[in-house]
């Protein structure tokens, strides 16, 4: 059973807070794509209930329910948040996976919080947006490479492209879902978009807008900055999930990722897009278990 609530950081902020799954299983923290907002799901709570796993997630600043931060921060500024969910709910180790936007933030949690985090995963996930050697819109629909580079011009101009280019978006019924995505969304993903699955994205879609741009800008923002965090500095155990078919994350981003973590687990498919890559959220958790040696109850 899904519960969702209010945590209240030490500077007053409020973050929203979604558990699920197993409430006595071990802590799962989840981040979610750029835009989303806490937002129950039967595929994830089930999935989580399956592996013994407690699912945290929340809604990052202005998303949602929670408090926007003053200013833009960066990939590593969540942890922050992060610790606080963890530090409320009283948890102590955990395992933690993100997805697209939310990749960074499974990391950072790697990098930042070693004594903590056991084992890390980034399904369908960004690399750094001043990666060397890597051709960041390579293979990214023509949708993504408006918004990054209306984002690289700066807090005012991304915020009036969000408001009129995402905002609608973000307010789109589930049917309406995947023409509204245009070419972010690939033949393979349009067909895991089921009713299940679109009704989900435009649940998270829906409560992501609740405050506006505000979220959204932030993210983006966050997005064409430094991360924070030097990847170099990751000791826990990574692995790397990225599909081929991705207009909205591109495959190279994965590849890059998989070299550039140390000893990250690369699985990186031909056959897999942005949004089919979560239909296999049951085998990913499997394997976030396996490489924190959890399997056995560790």
């Amino acid at each position: 059973m899904s519960e969702l609530l209010d945590v209240t950081l030490p500077d007053g902020r409020t973050v929203e807070v979604l558990t699920g799954g197993d409430p006595s299983g071990y802590p799962w923290l989840f981040h979610g794509g750029s835009p989303s907002a806490a937002a129950p799901w039967d595929l994830v709570d089930g999935a989580a209930r399956s592996h013994g796993l407690r699912m945290l997630t929340y809604s990052r600043p202005g998303y949602g329910g929670s408090t926007p931060r003053p200013a833009a921060g960066r990939y590593a500024d969540d942890v922050i948040e992060s610790r606080a969910v963890l530090d409320a709910l009283g948890v102590d180790d955990f395992v933690t996976l993100g997805w697209s936007g939310g990749g960074p933030r499974a990391l950072a949690c790697a990098a930042l919080l070693p004594d903590r985090c056991r084992a890390a995963a980034s399904l369908a996930g960004v690399a750094p947006y001043d990666a060397p050697d890597l051709d960041w819109f390579a293979g990214m629909a023509e949708e993504n490479h408006e918004e990054y580079h209306a984002a690289e011009a700066g807090r005012e101009t991304y915020e009036a492209y969000v408001v009129e280019h995402m905002l609608p978006m973000l307010a789109a019924s589930p049917d309406e879902l995947a023409d509204g995505m245009g070419g972010l969304v690939t033949p393979v993903d349009r067909d895991a978009l089921t009713p299940d699955f679109a009704d989900w994205l435009s649940r998270t879609f829906h409560r992501a807008g609740a405050q506006g741009a505000a979220g959204v800008r932030d993210d983006g923002l966050a997005a064409v900055a430094p991360w924070g965090f030097d990847l170099a500095d990751i000791t826990v155990p990574v692995a790397i999930w990225q599909g081929r078919q991705d207009a909205m994350v591109p495959y190279e981003h994965g590849a890059w990722l998989a070299v550039h973590v140390p000893g990250a687990q690369a699985h990186l498919f031909e056959d897999e897009g942005h949004l089919s890559l979560v239909t296999k959220l049951d085998e990913i958790l499997a394997d976030l278990l396996r490489l924190a040696d959890l399997r056995a109850g560790a």
